[in-house]
């Protein structure tokens, strides 16, 4: 027998007297130095069954917390609603209650719907809110344009929407093509910027053969201050049931085309303008790339 055997051997004995110093009310650290006990195993079974003295017991921060969440939860509360009103986790709160059963429902599905509803709309509210409050600030920053920025501007819009010459196509002829109100304004302003004269101004309307054709000729006359009974022969798209359409709205007013008569040398102008443009960008050094 080994001498941490034999030290045990009387295990009844020792376990009377573990359990007479559990009711006396020792803790398992004073009966452990008590009986010179330093085995854990041991000790477990010395006092087996006996429950810990109270003044033992480590008070549970989150008991009232626990009741208070279950008094809620027989009164019918979410978890979203106990949770805003112990600020608690809804895992805790789950955890907590799933004892319980769940409340009854209070709304009908439609009237529950209708309440995301009014909150989905009041989120789209703000964002648009915030959308438009940062195109405000930005257009603010733009202030007046000089001369030479609506030059550089125009070239920009014309290589980027107007029609360009190719070697395999010779097309030294300027047509600007648009369905944005804001783009031919723009480019109306910088033909007038290069004396360009509103003889040598041609318009054109393409369209939707099923939108409403005389009101957008009327639009786009209105909108350069031209007649639209001046303009050329309205180019019609035909429609295919089959596509589905998403500009159908009042808002459509279809493309305005405008060509410039006698306008090759224009047109050399615009191109040469714009690959001076290009070369005058600073190419970023290959060292400078993060």
């Amino acid at each position: 027998m080994t001498a941490a055997t034999s030290k045990y051997a009387d295990f009844e004995s020792l376990r009377q007297q573990a359990v007479a110093l559990r009711r006396e009310g020792l803790s398992r650290r004073q009966i452990r130095d008590r009986l010179h006990v330093d085995n854990n195993d041991i000790l477990n079974r010395l006092l087996e069954g006996e429950p810990p003295p109270e003044w033992t017991k480590r008070p549970n921060a989150k008991d009232d917390l626990r009741d208070r969440a279950r008094e809620l939860r027989l009164q019918g509360m979410t978890y979203d609603q106990i949770q805003v009103e112990l600020g608690c986790s809804k895992s805790s709160i789950s955890l907590w209650v799933r004892d319980l059963p769940k409340p009854e429902r209070k709304r009908t599905r439609e009237e529950a719907s209708e309440i995301a509803r009014r909150g989905w709309e009041a989120t789209l509210r703000r964002r648009d809110e915030e959308r438009q409050a940062i195109k405000r600030a930005a257009s603010e920053e733009i202030g007046a344009m000089s001369e030479r920025e609506l030059f550089l501007l125009g070239v920009g819009l014309y290589w980027a929407e107007g029609t360009k010459d190719k070697p395999h196509a010779r097309r030294e002829r300027v047509t600007f093509v648009n369905s944005d109100p804001g783009m031919i304004r723009v480019f109306s302003a910088w033909l007038d910027l290069l004396g360009v004269e509103p003889e040598r101004r041609r318009y054109y309307v393409m369209i939707h053969e099923t939108a409403d054709v005389a009101g957008a000729e009327q639009y786009w006359g209105d909108l350069v201050g031209v007649d639209s009974s001046t303009f050329g022969k309205t180019t019609l798209k035909r429609h295919n049931p089959r596509t589905n359409r998403k500009n159908v709205n009042d808002d459509y007013h279809g493309c305005l085309a405008i060509r410039i008569l006698g306008s090759a040398d224009l047109y050399r102008r615009i191109e040469g303008a714009w690959y001076g443009i290009v070369g005058a960008v600073p190419i970023p050094q290959s060292g400078n790339r993060t």
